[in-house]
């Protein structure tokens, strides 16, 4: 919730969304942890995404994705974006849907490099800043959306052990992003 505060100052999801959203079996939530040092302490989460995607629904939606400052720009958002495609793709999506905020050009340009089109906006959808959504789609008919799984896409397939599962960034970003 600290990430999310700081990231999204004026419209942060309050505590009880966030633990809805992670309680819904439609969604799944991706963390990024910082290793630690001490080999006992499990890291420092950094960032983390989320996607809403029924099972065998034709669509899905980029629910959020929030990095803490210090990480940005170094390619963890993108990682993240590409992972949670690719469980998008996994339950069954061919299309991704998200919003962004108008006066956000460095995540929309994110969005663009990964195949994401602008298709709309919603006219003050962020308050209290009165800021529009852009809203952007991508067909993932033509995408590879292949990521190593360190953990079974559903929590029920695992027995209830759920490894840790890591974001390994990837370097190379289109120039301008602040993923």
């Amino acid at each position: 919730m600290l990430i999310e505060r700081r990231s999204f100052p004026t419209d942060a999801w309050s505590a009880e969304m966030m633990a809805a959203e992670l309680a819904s079996p439609h969604g799944r939530y991706l963390v990024d942890v910082e290793p630690s040092a001490v080999p006992a302490d499990r890291g420092t989460v950094v960032g983390y995404g989320g996607v809403r995607a029924l099972r065998g629904s034709a669509d899905s939606d980029i629910q959020t994705i929030a990095l803490d400052a210090a990480h940005r720009g170094s390619g963890r958002g993108r990682a993240l974006l590409r992972a949670l495609l690719a469980e998008a793709a996994e339950r069954g999506a061919r299309e991704v849907f998200l919003e962004v905020r108008a006066d956000n050009p460095v995540a929309q340009r994110l969005y663009a490099s990964e195949g994401f089109a602008e298709i709309g906006r919603r006219a003050g959808y962020y308050q209290p800043d009165d800021v529009d959504a852009v809203i952007m789609r991508l067909d993932l008919s033509d995408r590879d959306t292949t990521v190593l799984r360190l953990d079974p896409a559903d929590p029920r397939e695992s027995n209830g052990i759920m490894p840790e599962k890591r974001i390994e960034p990837e370097y190379g970003n289109a120039e301008g992003s602040d993923d």
